[in-house]
């Protein structure tokens, strides 16, 4: 694969790299909103800011389950690709989602996920999404994804 691929070792510079899944590379991202805040070697912190359009029943003002499975796939699916340290093609192959409470309305959610396990094909990830407070989570999730290139 071309040099063109590989991030950058500058933290800021890879930081900024990886931003671009939020901004032009992946449009559905973009519409939600969805911001990367923060990036380690092999994790990804990705925020969901509250908006209407996001609500899911207009009764509770909680943003619907579709929009937090986007906040958990792109936040998994980049610590998959800081773990790998390149830009490459990336498929879920299963995402499953404890929903372990209602998120408060007006409220961003953040998504704190971690590639713990890599092999040549496949990535082992698991994600918190919380409210500013880590230990009272919204939903966790583990993830299994393959990259498509050798």
């Amino acid at each position: 694969m071309s040099d063109d691929f590989k991030l950058p070792e500058d933290k800021a510079e890879r930081m900024e790299r990886c931003s671009l899944f939020y901004t032009d590379i992946v449009p559905h991202n973009h519409a939600l909103g969805l911001k990367l805040l923060d990036i380690g070697p092999a994790e990804a912190v990705v925020e969901l800011p509250y908006a209407d359009f996001l609500v899911g029943n207009p009764e509770t003002g909680v943003i619907a389950g579709g929009a937090v499975t986007t906040l958990i796939d792109a936040a998994c699916g980049s610590a998959v690709i800081l773990r790998f340290g390149r830009f490459l093609p990336l498929v879920t192959l299963d995402l499953r989602i404890d929903y372990l409470r209602p998120a408060r309305p007006g409220t961003s959610l953040t998504a704190v996920a971690e590639c713990y396990r890599a092999t040549r094909q496949v990535a082992f990830v698991r994600a918190l999404v919380h409210q500013g407070d880590k230990s009272n989570p919204v939903a966790s999730a583990q993830g299994t994804f393959m990259r498509l290139e050798e």
